[in-house]
C-alpha cells in the first residue's frame, strides 16, 4: 500500500474551518454551474467573476438556454472579465453539450476534453468538482504550492510539466478524499501560499514545506514579469467591445473611433475582434456582436 501523503490531513483540516463560502461550492451547484465558474476563474479574480457568474446562472441555468441565444450575447453579458472568447467557448460548449449529451454536462474526463475551450485543467476541475472523480488538478495555486511544499522551489515552471503532473498524481488521496483534496489545495494557494507574499504563519504545511525549511530559497528562473495592461491591444480591444457591448444593434464605424486615439492600434485591434468572432463588420460597415 502506498504511503499517505502526509500533507492530506493538516490540509484538509484547514479547508474544513478556513474555505470560502462560495456558490459553485454548495452541495447543489449544478455540473453547468460549476463548469462556467472555472471558465471565468481563468485569469479572473473571484470578487470579479461572482456578480457576472450569479447573472449568468439566473439568465442561463442549463446549457440549452445560453444554446439558444446567439453567441453576441453571451459576450455582452461576459462584462469586463476580460479574455472575452472564453464567453464564445462557453456559448459554443453550451450547445456541444446541448446537442451532443442531451444538455447534460459530460461526468467522463476524456469527453469533457472534447468540449470547445476545455482544456486539461477545467476538464479535470469539472469532472472532480461536479462529479466526485479522482483527477490530478493544476491550476496556478495548486502548482504554486506543490512547488514550495515539496520541490522546494518558490515558483513552478511557466508552463505544466510532465514531472509537476506525476508528482500531483502522486499525492492524490483515495475517491473520497481526492475531490476535496483538489479543492483544498488550490484554496490554500488562493488564500495562503500566495505568489507575491506567503503567509507561512498561517500555513497549515508550514512544518513539511521544504520551500520554507530550506530558508526560502529565491526563484531562479526566468525573470517573472507582471502583465502590463494600460496602452496595450488588449485595452484597446477592451475599449471596442465595451461600445458594442452597450448597444443593441449596430454601431457605426465613428463611435468606434472615438475611444481610442491611436488609429493604426485600433483597426488592428478592430481586426482582431472580427477575426476572433467576438465582432462582426456589416456590409455598410457598421459593427455588432455575433448573431
Amino acid at each position: 500500500m502506498p504511503e499517505r501523503n502526509p500533507l492530506l490531513t493538516p490540509v484538509l483540516e484547514w479547508y474544513a474551518r478556513s474555505a470560502r463560502e462560495l456558490p459553485w461550492r454548495e452541495p447543489g451547484a449544478t455540473p453547468w454551474s460549476i463548469l462556467v465558474s472555472e471558465i471565468m476563474l481563468q485569469q479572473t479574480p473571484v470578487a470579479r467573476v461572482l456578480p457576472v457568474w450569479t447573472e449568468w446562472m439566473e439568465r442561463w441555468p442549463t446549457p440549452a438556454a445560453l444554446a439558444a441565444e446567439p453567441p453576441g450575447e453571451a459576450v455582452r453579458h461576459w462584462g469586463r472579465l476580460g479574455y472575452p472568447r472564453r464567453a464564445l467557448n462557453l456559448h459554443a460548449c453550451a450547445r456541444a453539450v446541448t446537442e451532443l449529451h442531451g444538455g447534460e454536462v459530460p461526468a467522463d474526463h476524456a469527453t469533457l476534453l472534447t468540449l470547445p475551450g476545455v482544456g486539461e485543467y477545467t476538464a479535470a476541475a469539472v469532472a472532480s468538482f461536479a462529479f466526485k472523480g479522482r483527477h490530478a488538478v493544476l491550476d496556478t495555486n495548486v502548482r504554486r504550492v506543490l512547488a514550495r511544499a515539496v520541490r522546494g522551489e518558490e515558483y513552478p515552471p511557466k508552463a505544466t510539466t510532465a514531472a509537476e503532473r506525476a508528482l500531483a498524481e502522486s499525492l492524490l488521496p483515495g475517491p473520497q478524499e481526492a475531490p476535496v483534496w483538489a479543492v483544498a489545495v488550490m484554496e490554500l494557494g488562493a488564500l495562503v501560499c500566495t505568489a507575491r507574499a506567503a503567509r507561512c504563519a498561517d500555513c497549515p504545511i508550514s512544518g513539511l514545506c521544504a520551500w520554507r525549511l530550506a530558508g526560502k530559497p529565491p526563484y531562479e528562473g526566468p525573470a517573472r514579469r507582471g502583465q502590463t495592461y494600460a496602452g496595450t491591444d488588449r485595452q484597446c480591444r477592451g475599449r471596442l467591445l465595451a461600445v458594442l457591448r452597450a448597444a443593441h444593434g449596430p454601431v457605426p464605424k465613428a463611435a468606434l473611433d472615438v475611444v481610442w486615439s491611436d488609429a493604426v492600434q485600433r483597426e488592428r485591434a478592430l481586426d482582431g475582434l472580427v477575426a476572433d468572432g467576438l465582432a462582426e463588420v456589416l456590409d455598410d460597415g457598421t459593427y455588432r456582436l455575433p448573431l
